[in-house]
Parts: structure tokens; sequence; C-alpha cells
């Protein structure tokens, strides 16, 4: 019975082991780049925004993303969170486009709004983050991009 314990122990330790190894956290985060902003009909209180997002995979396997999660920062203010599983495979060393739907924050946007009137200008920073789920018991890859948008035709503040 000793021997069969040890077997079975031996047998686990080594599945174990394969498995854990099959895992490869050395995935090189993909670059998430803004590529789109749009506003949308919305039915609702709360506007709607269609989001373009262009996704660079700089690993040797495809990204075969399960999941996105994503907030999008204006100054401060988070207005714009969504998800979605509707995505496409990015392939090894390839490039894909996704777009999203988000939702308003209506609070947040009010608080941006009120901020914008009180001190107008030129430009707004932005700062999105993002959790790209590639399935399995791999962790999410966190990704962000911060930048600024600029208005034509500013204030001249």
């Amino acid at each position: 019975m000793t021997r069969f314990v040890r077997l079975v122990v031996i047998l686990v330790a080594v599945a174990a082991t394969v498995g854990c190894a099959g895992l490869r956290s050395g995935l090189e985060p993909p670059t998430v780049m803004i590529s789109s902003f749009r506003i949308l009909p919305s039915s609702g209180v709360a506007p709607r925004f269609e989001i373009g997002l262009h996704i660079v995979n700089p690993n040797s396997e495809a990204l075969a993303l399960q999941g996105i999660v994503y907030t999008v920062a204006l100054e401060g203010h988070k207005v714009l969170t969504g998800a979605s599983s509707d995505l496409p495979v990015i392939g090894a060393y390839d490039e894909g486009d996704v777009t999203l739907i988000a939702t308003t924050n209506l609070l947040s946007g009010i608080n941006l709004f009120a901020s914008l009137m009180n001190q107008p200008r030129e430009s707004i920073a932005y700062d999105l983050e993002a959790k790209l789920d590639i399935g399995g018991l791999r962790p999410r890859i966190q990704v962000r991009e911060t930048g600024q948008v600029v208005f034509p035709g500013g204030t001249g503040r």
C-alpha cells in the first residue's frame, strides 16, 4: 500500500509540474491604442460611446481574447466603463481592431463637465485601463494608455 501511495504522489507532482509549465506567464503585454471614438444615439439619460481599439500582439502565439473590461478617465474622472466578450483572435505578431460600446458614468460626467466649465482648456488628458482575459488559467493582461485629446481651434488660454 505504501508503494502505491508513493506512486500516486509522484504522478500528481509530475502532472502539476507539467501543468504549471504549460501556463507560460511570460507573455509580453500587447499594445492597445484608441483608434476611434464617437457618440452613439442613446435612448436613456446616459450617453453611449463607440470606442475603437487597435491591439498589437508582440508574442509568438495568438491572443484568443475571451473578454475585456475597461475604463476611460478624462481629466481624472472615470467617465466610461464597459466590458465585452465579442472579440477577435489576434494572431501571433499581428494586430487587429476591436469595437467596444461604453456607457457614461453620469455623475463623473457631470463632475467633468463642471470642471471644464470652470477651467476651459485646449486639451483633455485621458487614461485608458483595460484588462484582457486570454482564457484558461492565465492571469489577465493589464494594459494602460495615457495621452491628450487636443481640440482644434482651442480657447487660446
